[in-house]
């Protein structure tokens, strides 16, 4: 065996690393990490009791109750039966007023203490009314009037089944596709959801300070993400940082564009209604909070992505200067920003679609449109997540080469680094 042949390495991972960039690595996440869970501490949400919003309460002033039912007759005719809503055994009373026609809808009640019992529903035709058909399962909400006497009314097409098979559908491709690696993946978007539904909305209702909020709940979404879907490695490492060090970024944007752009949020209902009935809960520190998290998606997508371009590039080219490489993952990197940035855009424009549509036709100049609230908070997330995204790329790239190519490397020459490709031990 040749000498040159001890130089070979094994490229089906990541070539080795100095200890000291591995130490320097380790030692950043690991400071990052105690300061995120310092921060979970510290943020952590009281449990003082808030009471439900007017919208949400019953006749009672508690939560909601809804109940399962089912549409057995759906016809159209002459409305006003006194037993609109109450629970009778088998069929309703006559209409005393005959002046009107309206969808008259006989429900069974499914679930709760009137399981068995039936219910009449009188529905007049309009827009947002439902188009109930016989055979349709709904919601409904069970309350009670000031005499005592139970009272139905429709809440929602019941979704729960429809939902549960798509959903299913998607964890069954994501896992016979990505197989033990989508498991993972699957496994990180639970804890997100935990992280989201435990820390951050308790959090935010509690009144705690957005920034800081999302910050940790991001940081904590992205450690556990990121080692889960792709292992606990340098190469995911360095992409961690970039991530991190990108969601900071995106973070200080967004307070910079809320600011000088003085959005409200107030133009969507959802905010309006926060503001009106949980009056401690700051609607610009809800929109803060939805930028960071918002961006976090689209930013592992391609930190990802360039720490595992520079780590190969390196792997395959051991003659390879750090210059090299990182010009090399950055050609990678640009065609990644472009596809990307449509992806920000447009999915933000699609979920603008209903508000554009009627802007459309509200006969007011586009100058106007786009700096009205609602537009232009959809503006500012594209663009923040846009410039975190593209700044996110030689970040990331240039960690990833730092950790693929450290300091005190010694780079083989050129035809040697090339029959080190080649040969077999």
């Amino acid at each position: 065996m040749t000498e040159h042949h001890h130089h070979h390495h094994d490229h089906s991972g990541p070539i080795a690393i100095g200890a000291t960039a591995a130490r320097v690595v380790i030692g950043l996440l690991t400071v990052i990490g105690i300061a995120v869970v310092a921060g979970a501490f510290l943020l952590w949400p009281s449990k003082q009791h808030i009471d439900i919003p007017l919208p949400m309460q019953n006749a009672g002033g508690g939560a909601v109750q809804t109940e399962a039912g089912t549409v057995v007759l759906q016809d159209v005719g002459v409305c006003g039966s006194p037993s609109i809503g109450k629970v009778f055994a088998d069929k309703p009373e006559a209409p005393r007023n005959t002046n009107y026609k309206c969808q008259r809808s006989l429900i069974t009640i499914d679930s709760g203490p009137h399981e068995g019992s039936k219910t009449l529903l009188e529905i007049a035709p309009g827009p947002g009314q439902p188009e109930l058909k016989a055979g349709d399962e709904i919601r409904l909400v069970r309350q009670t009037d000031p005499s005592g006497t139970p009272l139905y009314s429709f809440e929602d097409y019941s979704r729960g089944l429809p939902l549960l098979l798509i959903f299913l559908v998607f964890v069954l491709v994501i896992i016979v596709v990505a197989r033990w690696r989508g498991f993972r993946a699957l496994i990180g978007l639970v804890i997100a959801f935990a992280v989201l539904v435990g820390f951050m909305l308790p959090a935010l209702l509690d009144g705690k300070p957005a920034i800081p909020v999302a910050l940790v709940a991001g940081s904590a979404i992205l450690y556990a993400v990121l080692y889960l879907a792709h292992g606990v490695s340098l190469r995911t490492s360095s992409a961690l940082l970039g991530t991190l060090a990108s969601m900071l970024l995106a973070a200080v944007l967004s307070w910079l564009a809320i600011e000088i752009t003085h959005l409200t949020g107030l133009s969507e209902e959802q905010n309006t209604n926060v503001a009106t009935y949980i009056e401690h809960v700051s609607i610009t520190g809800l929109l803060l909070a939805g930028f960071i998290i918002g961006s976090l998606g689209v930013l592992n997508d391609v930190t990802i992505t360039q720490a595992a371009a520079a780590f190969e590039l390196a792997a395959l080219d051991e003659g390879a200067s750090r210059r090299e490489i990182f010009a090399a993952a950055m050609r990678v990197g640009r065609d990644h920003i472009a596809s990307t940035v449509y992806t920000l855009v447009l999915a933000y424009a699609g979920g603008a679609l209903p508000l554009l549509l009627l802007f459309s036709v509200a006969g007011r100049s586009i100058r106007d449109v786009l700096t009205g609230d609602a537009v232009a908070i959809e503006i500012a997330r594209s663009s923040v997540g846009g410039i975190a995204l593209a700044l996110s790329v030689p970040l990331t790239t240039g960690i990833a080469v730092m950790l693929a190519r450290p300091f005190g490397h010694k780079r083989l020459p050129v035809p040697a680094a090339r029959r080190a490709r080649h040969a077999r031990p």
